[in-house]
C-alpha cells in the first residue's frame, strides 16, 4: 500500500517505522525534515510538502501535536486527494473537531477516520496500544490492517462515528491525568505521616492508584523527568479539549490542569507529565 505519513513528533515517528517495517511504500513529511532522518534510512521516502506528500497515496496517516495543526496542514492545506484515499487522523482533538474533520471529509470527498492511540512511546514501540478506531465500516476495514501494526488486539476499539473514538481518547487520558495527581497527592499524604516515598509506591501496589504508581514509580524514585514518554505540553493540551468538551464541571480535572500548567510555565512543558511529582518526591 502507499501510505503517507504527516507529522513526525515522538509517537508519530514510531508509528510511522512500524509502517515502513510492515513493507509498505511509506512517504513521510513533517515541517522540521530532519524528523524524518532515521525513517529515511530505513526505507521511507522524505517529501518537501505535505502536498507532495501525499499525491497518489492510498491512505494517509496525521499525527499533529493538535487539531489547529491538522486544519492548517489538511483542511486548509489543499492536498491533492482522491475519492479513493482514506485518511486516518492519530491527533488527539475533540469530538467537535472530528465531527467537523469528518464533515470537511465528505465534503472534499475524502474518506475519514479518526485513530487516536492509548499508551506512551514504551508501548507505541512494543506494538501494544490502546487504539481507539471511529468512523464508516468501510473506511475502517482499510484502516485497521495498519492501525493494528500498533495495536494490543485486545485493546482495539471500533465506533460507528469518528467523534466517538475522540471522546474515547479523552476519557483515557483525563484518568491518566487525575491518576497522576493523585500519585502526588498520596506521596504527599504519605510524607505527613511519617513513610519514605518507597513506603508510599510499595503501599499502592493493588490500589486504585497501583498502575500510575508502577508506571511512573521508577521516573519518581529517580527524579529524572527527561526521558519524556508523554509531555507536559501534550496533556495540557489535551485538557483543554476535555475542559472544552464537557458540559459538567470536572473538579478533580481542574486540579491536574493547575499543577501542570504550573510545571508548564516552570519551564517542564517537554519534560514528562509526572514531573508534577518532583517537589513531593524531594520531600
Amino acid at each position: 500500500m502507499n501510505i503517507s505519513f504527516l507529522g513526525l513528533g515522538r509517537m508519530g515517528r514510531v508509528l510511522a517505522q512500524h509502517i515502513v517495517d510492515a513493507g509498505h511504500d511509506v512517504t513521510v513529511w513533517n515541517r522540521t525534515p530532519s524528523r524524518a532522518d532515521a525513517l529515511v534510512a530505513a526505507g521511507a521516502r522524505r517529501a518537501a510538502t505535505p502536498a507532495d506528500a501525499v499525491a497518489g497515496a492510498d491512505l494517509v496517516v496525521t499525527a499533529f501535536f493538535g487539531p489547529s495543526a491538522v486544519r492548517e496542514a489538511v483542511l486548509d492545506g489543499e492536498l491533492p486527494l482522491s475519492d479513493t484515499t482514506v485518511w486516518v487522523d492519530v491527533t488527539t482533538v475533540s469530538p467537535e473537531d472530528a465531527t467537523d474533520f469528518a464533515s470537511w471529509a465528505r465534503s472534499a470527498g475524502v474518506r475519514y477516520v479518526h485513530s487516536p492511540v492509548i499508551g506512551s512511546l514504551a508501548p507505541a514501540a512494543n506494538r501494544s496500544l490502546g487504539v481507539l478506531v471511529g468512523g464508516d465500516a468501510a473506511d475502517r476495514a482499510v484502516a485497521l490492517p495498519i492501525v493494528s501494526l500498533w495495536a494490543d488486539p485486545a485493546r482495539l476499539w471500533e465506533f460507528d462515528a469518528p467523534s466517538k473514538a475522540a471522546g474515547g481518547k479523552l476519557v483515557a487520558n483525563l484518568a491518566l491525568a487525575i491518576s497522576m495527581q493523585g500519585l502526588v497527592e498520596a506521596i504527599d499524604l504519605g510524607h505527613a505521616t511519617g513513610l519514605s516515598t518507597e513506603e508510599v509506591l510499595t503501599t499502592l501496589t493493588g490500589t486504585g492508584l497501583g498502575v500510575i504508581a508502577g508506571m511512573k514509580g521508577q521516573t519518581i524514585r529517580a527524579r529524572s523527568f527527561g526521558d519524556t514518554q508523554f509531555s507536559t505540553d501534550l496533556i495540557v493540551k489535551d485538557i483543554g479539549l476535555m475542559l472544552a468538551s464537557a458540559d459538567r464541571p470536572l473538579p478533580a480535572l481542574v486540579t491536574a490542569y493547575a499543577a501542570l500548567t504550573t510545571a508548564q510555565d516552570a519551564g517542564n512543558g517537554d519534560d514528562d507529565f509526572s514531573v508534577i511529582a518532583a517537589r513531593a518526591a524531594a520531600d
